[in-house]
């Protein structure tokens, strides 16, 4: 599908709503817009957490139009931002538009989403300047589901 005539512009535009359909299906949203809040909270979080150079690695990984959105707002002469696993919560509620209380399952959904759309290991480099506690709060695996009949 065609909107701008411009290959690039468009393939980025079919991939980003490739991921936020994808996100969307993940956190049981029926409006995109929750995903994109939530995907945008998401990098800009972690954008503001890492220095320049890994940030700018990370964001070579986004499709050209998520691209945009990762450095929307960016101050790079004031990162790395260092903040423990309630502020980086905190942070990315703010950023998503949601209650702390319901962040951390989009938290974990949005890193599950990128991590299936980037290449392997972009999300580990970029993980790899967070504290142990940080990587723990974003990485944490699907929650498993018992079989029928069997306590977990």
């Amino acid at each position: 599908m065609t909107c701008t005539r411009v290959d690039s512009l468009d393939h980025s535009i079919e991939t980003t709503n490739r991921w936020l359909s994808d996100l969307a299906r993940e956190l049981g949203a029926t409006d995109r817009r929750v995903a994109y809040q939530a995907l945008r909270g998401w990098l800009h979080t972690l954008r503001d957490r890492l220095t320049v150079e890994v940030a700018a690695h990370f964001a070579a990984q986004l499709p050209e139009l998520l691209r945009g959105v990762f450095y929307d707002g960016w101050m790079p002469s004031r990162v790395p931002v260092k903040y423990d696993p309630d502020e980086y919560l905190e942070r990315f509620a703010h950023e998503a538009n949601l209650h702390d209380t319901d962040a951390l399952t989009p938290l974990r959904a949005v890193t599950r989403c990128v991590r299936r759309h980037t290449s392997e290991g972009a999300v580990d480099r970029a993980f790899g300047q967070l504290p142990t506690s940080v990587r723990a709060l974003l990485d944490a695996p699907a929650p498993a589901v018992a079989p029928a009949g069997k306590a977990t």
